[in-house]
């Protein structure tokens, strides 16, 4: 394996970015264009019904953000004309064949110039309505697919799924891909087309939430979102074979940047940050994981170093195929959930966040269950029958309203809460560790060969987490999301 250089691969390049208004697709736009501002084109594919909706969807939601400022800064007065000479939004839908596109000349030129495709294109919500999910993450990625086949010149098709889709498997997860129709339950075959068509058929959307769980646990999947990536990629592996080189990235819990363009930038609530958050408000009180299981979380500008790397590698390739690459932290530098408790108290005990009447939150130790058992007994004791009694004493005694709209309130945040414990139950108590072999010649021969490689970093040992969360990561998530 040798890599050349990077930017002289990425000079004059046409690149297709789906999902163009994501978190982790912002921070490879950004990357890309402060890195080579020789880069030729950046299709940006965005779900708009035009092209003015498009190109005001990427002003208002991808070059207008904090994460460009940087960029901004470089070019000065001249920011504008660059971005408008390299970004050229596209308004469209993966879920649509053809992505959605109806300019039949933009779509001639893109299958004529388009050399690297990149689908960061997904619904991320555990509990995602079925149908939505399954039309973004799994026909969307046979939509892509069926695109990049009418490419001239793609090299290689990059695709961000996620390492949870392994399911709730333990011991040592190793990147491998999945066959067509494989299913976590030895009982049962995944049938791609029968999803398809259970959705076609049901007229009713009201309950496609609840469905979509259902249907995944079925298969041994614990949510929607992993059950449609994991059937994405079932579909691009096949289909892909003799085609078109086909890397797939799968990052752990993703968290804000480590170092670029500057540390601690984030966007919206990402997993474990629900948990931060609901802490640093002073309303989480007691949650269901165990102190002692890694939390397997990796920085967002990591994960695009790497699929900066594996694109440049893997377009390289004589023979087209499909890698797997783990992008993650558990095996060669474990950050434990005890860790990340305690140092997220020690940040918000330092640095509380004000509440409304201006007075500092204060925040104690998170009642840790280490087991959904003994969680679900609690919340029962403590709350539950609290409630009941509320409830009795509301239908026995002439109340005034307001003491029955704050029962239906607490009533409707012990569901809340209950279900998010559920959501988060397989991954505040996974016991898997991720093999990262593929990831680790990546970077082993980056160093070896090329010059660069110190501009992409993505080895997870040079992560200080203490440094990381407490100096970058807490103080991003109130700066950028709690704001």
């Amino acid at each position: 394996m040798e890599l050349r250089s990077i930017t002289q691969f990425l000079n004059n390049k046409s690149i297709l970015v789906i999902g163009a208004t994501g978190f982790l697709a912002k921070i490879f736009v950004e990357k890309i264009l402060r890195v080579q501002p020789e880069v030729k084109k950046l299709y940006l594919l965005l779900r708009a019904v035009d092209t003015k909706s498009a190109e005001e969807r990427l002003h208002n939601e991808v070059i207008g953000k904090a994460l460009f400022d940087v960029l901004r800064e470089q070019h000065g007065a001249n920011f504008l004309s660059f971005i408008s000479e390299k970004l050229s939004p596209v308004p469209g839908d993966i879920s649509c064949v053809d992505l959605g596109i109806r300019d039949s000349l933009l779509k001639d030129q893109m299958w004529n110039e388009v050399d690297t495709v990149i689908n960061f294109a997904a619904t991320t919500n555990f509990d995602e309505r079925y149908d939505v999910a399954l039309g973004i993450n799994t026909m969307g990625a046979l939509h892509l697919l069926n695109f990049v086949k009418k490419c001239n010149h793609v090299k290689v098709l990059g695709h961000l799924s996620t390492a949870y889709v392994c399911g709730e498997d333990g011991g040592f997860i190793k990147e491998k891909p999945f066959r067509l129709g494989t299913a976590k339950k030895s009982t049962k075959v995944t049938d791609i087309g029968m999803e398809k068509k259970l959705v076609e058929e049901s007229a009713v959307t009201t309950y496609m939430k609840d469905y979509g769980i259902k249907r995944a646990r079925m298969h041994g999947w614990p949510n929607t979102y992993v059950f449609t990536k994991a059937m994405g990629e079932m579909l691009l592996v096949h289909h892909s074979r003799d085609t078109v080189p086909l890397v797939i990235l799968r990052p752990t819990m993703v968290t804000s940047t480590y170092q670029e363009p500057f540390p601690g930038w984030l966007e919206g609530v990402r997993t474990i940050d629900g948990v931060a958050v609901g802490y640093a408000k002073g309303k989480l009180k007691a949650f269901p994981f165990n102190p002692k299981l890694t939390v397997d979380v990796i920085p967002a500008d990591m994960v695009i170093n790497a699929l900066i790397m594996a694109m440049v590698e893997y377009a390289n390739r004589s023979t087209p195929s499909e890698i797997i690459y783990h992008v993650g932290s558990s095996l060669r530098n474990p950050f434990t959930f005890s860790n990340f408790q305690e140092l997220n108290f020690r940040y918000f005990v330092q640095n509380p966040l004000i509440d409304k009447d201006g007075k500092p939150i204060k925040v104690g130790k998170v009642t840790a269950f280490s087991t959904m058992a003994s969680f679900r007994i609690y919340m029962a004791i403590r709350y539950s029958l609290a409630l009941k009694v509320f409830h009795l004493a509301i239908s026995t005694v002439l109340f005034q309203k307001s003491w029955k709209d704050k029962y239906i309130a607490l009533e409707r945040n012990l569901k809340r809460a209950m279900r998010l414990a559920e959501l988060y139950e397989p991954y505040v108590f996974f016991k898997g560790i991720f093999d990262d072999a593929n990831s680790e010649e990546l970077q082993i021969a980056a160093t070896k060969t090329c010059s660069e490689a110190h501009a992409f970093n993505f080895d997870p040992t040079s992560i200080n987490w203490e440094a990381y969360m407490m100096g970058a990561h807490f103080p991003g998530l109130v700066k950028h999301v709690l704001k």
